[in-house]
Formats: C-alpha cells, structure tokens, sequence
C-alpha cells in the first residue's frame, strides 16, 4: 500500500548533488544508504517524499546531505535506512543518526582541516562554513525513523505522511563551500603504467599519478580527476594483505572479508540491493565462470581462453548502475598464475584498494582449487588491474594529497635496483664509452652500446630500450656524461658509480 500525502505540494531544491538524488513534493527525506535509491521510489509517490538519496560515506556524504536539508527547510521528517552490509561497514547511517542524537562539536578532519566532527564512534564531518545554530535548529526541527529494511521504511513514511502538513522549519539557508582546484602538469593522456610490491604501495603512486597529472573533468557525480587506461601491476602482496600501520588506506581489514565474499560467492538476489561481482561471476549468465576458469587451467595450463565476463549486453537497458568490473583473464606464464582484471570505470581513492584485495583473494582461491584437484604447482604471479577511467572525485582530493604528501616520499626513498630492462655496465675501451646490458638476476650479457660521446650512446639505449624505467635513464645519462668526460681528458680511470676524479 502506498502511503497517502497532503493535497499541498512543496518542491525540494537540491543544491548539492542534484543528479543523485530524487526529488518529490513531499516533506519526508528518505536517506537509503547502500540500497538503490530507485528501489524505493518505485514504491512511493513523488507527493510522498521530498527528496530520496543514497549516502554511502560519513565523512564525503554528511555534510552535502545537510547542506541540502539546509536549503529546503519543509523538509520535517527523516527516514534512514540502514540495512545492508554495506551500510554496517561504511557506518554512514549509523553516524548520520549520531549526529541527530548525540550532536558534534568542532574539531579537525584527518586531513587537518577545521571541521564540525560528529560524536559518534564513526568518523564524519560537517564543513565548518556552516553556521552552528544552523545545525542546532536543524536537528531540533526533525523527526527521524531508523528502518532495518524497505518494507519498514515504507511504512514509516505512510505514518509520517499522516500527519498534517507542518510549517517549514525556516528560510532557506545557503553557506559557501571551500573549493580546491589542484595544479595539473603535462603528461599522456593515454595509456600509465605503475608498479608496486604491494596494493598499498601501488595505490600511494596511482594517487600521486593521478593528482599529478590528471586531466579535471565534469560528471554528473561533480568534478573527478582522471587518468585513462591505467594498468597497475602488484607484485608481492602476502596472501593475509598487506596494512600499514597506522593505516592510511581507505579500508580495514575487518571489512575485507565480507568485500571478498562480494568476489567469490553467489548471492540470492534482494530488492534494493545492487548484484554482487559473485552473483555476475556465479550465475549471471547460467555459468559458474569462476569454476570453468579453474577446470580450463587444469586440463590446459597454457589456454589463453580463460577469460570471465561480468558485462551484460542488457546493462545499456534500464540499469543505473552497471558494473564497473567487466573482464577478468587469467594466464599461467612460466608456472606463475597472473590474473588480469579490466574496470571501465574506477574509483581509485576509495574503492581501488578493496578491488585489488578482492581479485587477490580470487586469484589465491583460482590457484588453491587447481592444487586440490590436480598435480600442477603454479605459483603466484603479479595482479594486473587495468582501469579504463582511473579517477578520484573532487571531494576526495584534499584526503589524496594528505597521503601523496605522507607516504610518497617514503617509497621514493626506498631503494630498488629491479629494472625489467636489465642493468648496465659502463667502461672505457679503445678509446670509446661501452656498455654492456646484462639481463636482470643471472646478469647475461645481452646488448653491447658504444660511442664517443653520452648523446651517441644514449640514443642507442633508449631505441632499444623503450620500457627503461625513469630513475634508472636518469641515471644512465648522468654515469654517461661522466664517461665522456673522463675520455675527452683522456684519462683511464673512470670507475662507474664513483665520484668523479678530473
């Protein structure tokens, strides 16, 4: 039964957002959480409601939510949902409650930045431009219902549209917003390559790549920053994850197992709640992917047909949110097991390090179920993401470069002579600059490069050596220039990585 609504319209303004929200007539404010906003409103009349809108974070989605509330202040009754697993461990919800209940007081974001901070056991902010007595009135002026699924929210909402069209709280209040633009330097607009050891390690240099040379483009989700086709590749991470303490990663490690169960595991559809990549994996299609890619490694390890698919030709059609994972390919290369993961579109800040830790687990479960059943012994071999839009969202910016400036730093301090391209020997010999290129760990010679000057051995290099890494030319040209400098002063003693002797 749909609840029943007031003769009198009111129109809700949305100041912040508007393309994620749903906007009626009403005066309730329905706040779904993680279950699809769309879901509910089919179920309701736009004269039932007032506006209808997800909030999936308590630190990002807080303060738009009451900056809009703010704005249209007939908007006397609020119905939260809080009622998936998302929902627990994002605590939006939860923390929006805390702010009705319990208040704030002011304080600091983790980036440093003066805030209004909840009290609430869950982080969330509230931008510090809003006046306090603003806030004050505004959680003084509404009646809130807590639902645990969408059939009790619904009849929450039929009990509120009961009552008698109240007054709006107030006028209108509209507070500026601090906007950060970042400095962008010149790069390819297509086509990155980053490496790490670690998903923790790779993801501080996605973000540094991306703050530091993305393109800023308009969404409909507002302004993100974005790099196009990024291939991350991890190298070594521990089959238990890698977090670092503190944790400066977007994720705990208690939320992990349910985000794996999201990969592995089939899940009965429910109203409201959007597919699972286990559901799209499982059974999407009337096939167990995952298993097929395993039987297809047992009787074939060197097929280059496994190949999952999550995309449905159907997803154009009536669907608001297709899945941003979309391919998955695995390869046995020299006894290790790769798996190669494609995302058309890629929350890098928030969401890329739980993907990467999910598709970890997939991988790890891939190799375990082959062990089980047959004699190979495949190891593990790197985790390739590509992300075809790789972006972070203009309010995550600031949380970015608090990272970028913390951590970045320390993991370009860090050592690593491990270029793919090999090492590189230089003399001096019969009058000419030589370097010989040895290949990585057995240290064969492979290419030998010679020339009187660094400019005639460089070009050399660098023409049969397109992938060399950057520190590692920058370093070639400098021991080069060096070489020649000792030849053209016709001294013998040049010594690679010592200092120069003129």
């Amino acid at each position: 039964m749909t609840p029943t609504s007031s003769d009198y319209k009111f129109t809700y303004t949305p100041h912040y957002k508007p393309n994620q929200l749903i906007c009626g007539h009403g005066q309730i404010a329905i706040i779904t959480g993680w279950t699809v906003r769309q879901t509910v409103a089919k179920k309701l009349n736009p004269e039932d409601y007032a506006v209808i809108g997800n909030l999936y974070s308590p630190t990002r989605g807080i303060s738009p939510l009451i900056r809009n509330l703010l704005g249209n202040p007939h908007v006397r009754f609020l119905v939260i949902l809080d009622a998936t697993k998302e929902d627990k461990n994002a605590g939006g919800c939860q923390c929006l409650l805390d702010f009705l209940q319990q208040g704030f007081k002011q304080g600091k974001t983790d980036t440093g930045r003066d805030s209004w901070v909840i009290n609430s056991n869950i982080k969330g902010y509230i931008d510090i431009e809003i006046d306090v007595n603003a806030l004050e009135n505004l959680r003084q002026s509404l009646h809130y219902q807590k639902a645990k699924s969408i059939n009790e929210a619904v009849n929450y909402i039929q009990e509120f549209s009961q009552q008698k069209n109240k007054k709006p709280w107030g006028k209108p209040l509209i507070f500026p917003i601090t906007e950060t633009t970042p400095t962008v330097l010149p790069g390819p607009r297509y086509g990155h390559r980053i490496e790490g050891k670690t998903i923790a390690e790779t993801w501080v240099k996605i973000l540094h790549r991306i703050k530091t040379t993305g393109t800023i483009r308009p969404t409909q989700y507002g302004q993100w920053q974005e790099l196009i086709d990024l291939t991350s590749i991890v190298t070594d991470e521990p089959l238990n994850f890698y977090f670092p303490s503190p944790n400066y990663l977007p994720i705990k490690r208690e939320f992990i197992n349910d985000y794996m169960e999201q990969i592995l595991d089939d899940a009965p559809q429910k109203e409201g709640v959007k597919y699972t990549y286990g559901q799209r994996l499982r059974s999407w299609f009337g096939r167990d992917q995952i298993q097929q890619a395993i039987d297809k490694l047992i009787s074939d390890k060197d097929s280059s047909r496994v190949v999952m698919s999550l995309w449905d030709v159907k997803d154009y059609e009536n669907n608001d949110s297709p899945p941003c994972l979309n391919h998955i390919w695995v390869r046995i290369v020299d006894n290790e097991l790769s798996l190669t993961a494609t995302f058309r579109s890629n929350d890098m800040f928030s969401a890329w390090p739980a993907n990467a830790m999910g598709l970890r687990a997939l991988q790890h479960h891939i190799i375990e179920q082959i062990h089980q059943k047959s004699h190979h012994d495949f190891q593990f071999g790197p985790l390739i993401i590509i992300s075809q839009s790789a972006h972070i969202y203009s309010d995550c910016w600031e949380h970015a470069d608090k990272v970028i400036d913390r951590e970045y730093t320390k993991i370009c301090q860090k050592k690593n002579y491990n270029d793919p391209s090999g090492s590189f020997l230089i003399s001096i010999k019969n009058n000419q600059i030589i370097v010989e290129q040895i290949t990585p760990g057995a240290g064969e010679i492979v290419n030998c490069y010679s020339g009187k000057t660094a400019k005639q051995v460089y070009q050399q290099i660098a023409n049969h050596c397109p992938s060399l890494e950057v520190k590692h030319a920058m370093y070639l040209g400098s021991e080069l220039q060096k070489a020649e400098l000792y030849l053209v002063n016709n001294l013998d003693n040049y010594q690679q990585d010592q200092p120069l002797k003129l």
